[in-house]
């Protein structure tokens, strides 16, 4: 070693071991780009004709080879820099106890500055810029390199054998549901408010049932062919819907659902009777209880339905569900004349809100931002009559989940109306 530095000037030796430092630096920030960067992001640039995505992610399809590679030529380069430092700085300054502490302190130092900590750390904050730039000079690497990593690989894998380490069964890093809304959440950067809303609602309604978003059967406006003319005239041209759910004196029967449009169209006619009405019903559309959002939504689109009666077991109308419900658990409440709790004013100045007793929870805590359970009754008098376990009288108060309630009015075993103070308030 002595005898070639002695050919060497200083400033040569010096840009040697610079030389070094920056590959051993070049393969630190390569490692830790690779294993930090988005796969999912490198195979969109691929798709879209990247030339340098494609070979990250052909890079990254064989993780063997490239950290076989990668440590390779890093640990090589960190063997010889120690050497060629020692041999610069004993041919400098002679071979003494001193001078090799000091040369071994020195290149520890900057091996782990300038090859270890600061490439890895712009490494892993531009991982997807880098690997993409540094596949380039990897994957030639890898076919120079074959024989030694075939060599080097043969004996890891009997050490993997012997302890009995499976790395096939890893291989597919499929991403669960709750890891992609966790992305969905934290890619604030990415993905606009309302975007990313929409696709976290969508994860949502895979534990959501009709029965959380229907209209309940007290709620809901049925046209009775059994009232007089005049008053069935009356409720059409009056009603804000575009379909209604008809019966015939027995309101839990309902035989047939009318389109309000095409029953308006004949209003022009002198004689009306109900049997003109009648011959506009189409079949009733029955959901069963319990199905899931998600799935009626497709069922929906099989069916080439917009409307549907949810049934429980005994084939009892509990409510209606619409195309549109489930659409507004996607992207929120629609704009609509329909005096329900989407156009009601929030929390008041006093941080009070009054709320109808058939309120549905969820509306609840999605328009006052409150966390009241929906894993029993799906409205605020049901969940009121659950936990007293009986019906109250007025201005009975109630604390659920650390929210405050007063009952202001009973009516016909049904809490009509009930104030909520706002938690924190």
């Amino acid at each position: 070693m002595d005898s070639w530095l002695n050919d060497w000037p200083w400033w040569a030796q010096l840009a040697v071991v610079i030389l070094l430092l920056a590959i051993s630096a070049f393969f630190s920030i390569t490692e830790t780009s690779m294993m930090a960067a988005n796969r999912h992001r490198i195979r969109h640039l691929a798709n879209r004709g990247h030339r340098g995505a494609k070979n990250t992610q052909d890079l990254l399809g064989k993780t063997e080879e490239l950290l076989s590679v990668i440590l390779i030529g890093n640990n090589v380069v960190n063997t010889i820099v120690p050497v060629l430092l020692t041999a610069i700085a004993i041919h400098a300054f002679g071979n003494n106890g001193s001078v090799l502490s000091i040369s071994t302190g020195v290149t520890a130092v900057l091996i782990i500055i300038f090859c270890e900590i600061t490439p890895k750390v712009i490494g892993a904050t531009y991982p997807e810029r880098i690997s993409i730039v540094t596949s380039w000079i990897i994957k030639p690497l890898i076919v120079i390199l074959k024989p030694a990593m075939l060599l080097i690989n043969l004996f890891v894998t009997g050490l993997l054998k012997i302890f009995r380490v499976d790395t096939k069964s890893n291989s597919n890093q499929q991403m669960t549901p709750e890891e992609l809304r966790s992305v969905v959440l934290e890619s604030t950067h990415f993905i606009p408010n309302k975007h990313r809303s929409i696709l976290v609602n969508l994860f949502n309604l895979e534990s959501i049932q009709v029965d959380d978003v229907m209209t309940p059967r007290s709620r809901m406006e049925v046209l009775d062919f059994s009232k007089p003319i005049d008053d069935v005239i009356h409720q059409l041209e009056t009603c804000y819907h575009n379909k209604l759910p008809v019966c015939d004196e027995d309101s839990d029967k309902i035989i047939g659902i009318l389109a309000v449009r095409k029953a308006l169209s004949l209003l022009g006619d002198e004689e009306l009777e109900h049997q003109n009405f009648r011959d506009l019903l189409s079949e009733p559309y029955f959901i069963p209880s319990g199905t899931p959002v998600l799935q009626q939504l497709q069922f929906f689109q099989e069916n080439q339905e917009r409307i549907g009666l949810v049934v429980d077991e005994y084939g009892i109308v509990q409510g209606l569900v619409t195309i549109e419900d489930i659409l507004e658990e996607l992207i929120g409440e629609f704009t609509t004349s329909l005096p329900d709790l989407a156009i009601k004013t929030k929390w008041l100045a006093d941080g009070t809100y009054i709320a109808d007793g058939s309120s549905s929870l969820r509306d609840l805590n999605r328009l006052l931002d409150l966390n009241l359970p929906t894993d029993g009754p799906k409205t605020l008098n049901g969940l009121l009559i659950e936990t007293l376990e009986d019906i109250p009288d007025n201005n009975v108060s109630v604390k659920i989940d650390g929210v405050v309630m007063e009952i202001i009015q009973v009516d016909d075993q049904i809490i009509k109306t009930v104030r909520i103070y706002q938690p924190n308030a």
